[in-house]
């Protein structure tokens, strides 16, 4: 297992949607496709991450309601991130396991707040198909880059990285939006 890639590609697919980071770990180990940490293949872990997948596709596809779910998850995403680095890492030494905890969070967090940003410019737009579109996108591309870690490390390292620098250039391009969606939420929220 190469550890920096693996922690690399999850950290940005969790930054996204972690729970879906964690439940395809446990199912390719539980199909024997890769050598995932045990814990992530236990049936609690795998039917409660399912459950929250489920609801995260959801509630990802509401305007609005998406960026209250991303709020709650600024935290979340980060710290499930950093359990997960900190399993691929397990082996390697206790140092190297807080660094790879650590550096999966922060990679996490960076693609987090870049989704968020994203997706607050993207519910400015007048109708709904935008932002199922997107979230449909994101979707798809978790799912993508989280099963290819787990066979090409270092080509899903790459595609996170640039998926990255994408995501964090789309924000800083879309900012005025960005600042209007969050204008609109917090009217929505009464702030």
């Amino acid at each position: 297992m190469e550890t920096l890639p693996l922690a690399f590609a999850n950290g940005w697919a969790s930054g996204i949607s972690a729970y879906a980071v964690v439940l395809v770990a446990g199912i390719v180990g539980r199909l024997g496709w890769a050598d995932t940490p045990e814990l992530l293949q236990r049936t609690d872990i795998l039917v409660a991450a399912g459950a929250l997948v489920a609801v995260e596709f959801v509630a990802d596809k509401i305007p609005y309601l998406d960026s209250v779910w991303d709020g709650v998850h600024t935290v979340v995403r980060p710290l499930i991130a950093a359990g997960v680095g900190a399993l691929i890492a397990e082996d390697a030494g206790s140092t190297v396991t807080g660094l790879a905890a650590a550096g999966t969070a922060g990679i996490a967090l960076l693609s987090h707040l870049s989704k968020s940003g994203i997706r607050l410019a993207v519910n400015t737009s007048p109708e709904p198909a935008t932002n199922v579109g997107v979230s449909s996108a994101e979707d798809v591309t978790v799912a993508g880059v989280a099963l290819l870690a787990w066979q090409y490390p270092w080509v899903a390292a790459v595609i996170a990285a640039v998926l990255l620098v994408l995501g964090v250039s789309a924000v800083a391009y879309l900012f005025t939006r960005v600042r209007r969606g969050w204008k609109r939420l917090g009217a929505r929220l009464g702030m």
